[in-house]
């Protein structure tokens, strides 16, 4: 089933409405859809060179409104929200953060979480969910979800432009790989920063 969502999509990046079709899939990612809007950013990219900045707001305003649709649903639809997350096995790792939410700690673990899963291959829609179903703070949720999914789309978008299938092909064997190794360093770099600006204060 994936497969064949997954060239649906692929074949939408061609069509005369792709720019629709990218919104359209950008937003349901962020919530429930499998398939992340990165698989038709790519062939855009290359096919409208100079429309890449379009094509990268495109996927992450539509990604991040698709985020707070996800947030809605964990915070008001328990059922469906919990059915999502543990069909990506996450339950107990919510259940953890929530907790330590509640007691007063937790809250730069789940914004670091938070970051990778909008920025590395983590399935971002079961941590929208996840950040209605625990009440995360919704102003700061957007924030790092334009941040983490922009960057990302940006990336992919401009040296999709820039080098067209080298890139492509680069992406599709390194990918998962590449992005992880640097949100977590992101990830590190942000923590350390904050660190020693807590330590001068």
């Amino acid at each position: 089933m994936f497969t064949k969502l997954y060239y649906k999509c692929l074949k939408l990046a061609a069509h005369k409405y792709s720019n629709y079709f990218l919104g359209a899939i950008s937003f349901v990612e962020s919530s429930f859809f499998p398939i992340p809007p990165d698989i038709m950013i790519a062939p855009m990219a290359i096919a409208k060179k100079r429309d890449y900045i379009k094509i990268f707001l495109i996927a992450t305003i539509f990604s991040v409104l698709g985020g707070i649709f996800g947030y809605v649903i964990g915070a008001y639809f328990f059922d469906f929200a919990m059915y999502i997350v543990e069909f990506y096995n996450y339950e107990d790792k919510v259940v953890d953060i929530k907790d330590a939410l509640s007691q007063g700690s937790g809250f730069y673990t789940w914004l670091a979480i938070l970051f990778l899963a909008g920025f590395t291959p983590l399935p971002y829609k079961v941590f929208t969910i996840a950040s209605g179903l625990i009440s995360f703070n919704l102003f700061v949720f957007i924030l790092i979800s334009l941040i983490s999914r922009g960057l990302r789309f940006f990336i992919i978008s401009y040296l999709s432009s820039k080098f067209a299938d080298s890139f492509n092909d680069y992406m599709n064997k390194y990918g998962q790989k590449w992005f992880s190794i640097t949100g977590i360093a992101i990830v590190i770099i942000a923590f350390i920063f904050y660190f020693l600006v807590r330590t001068y204060d």
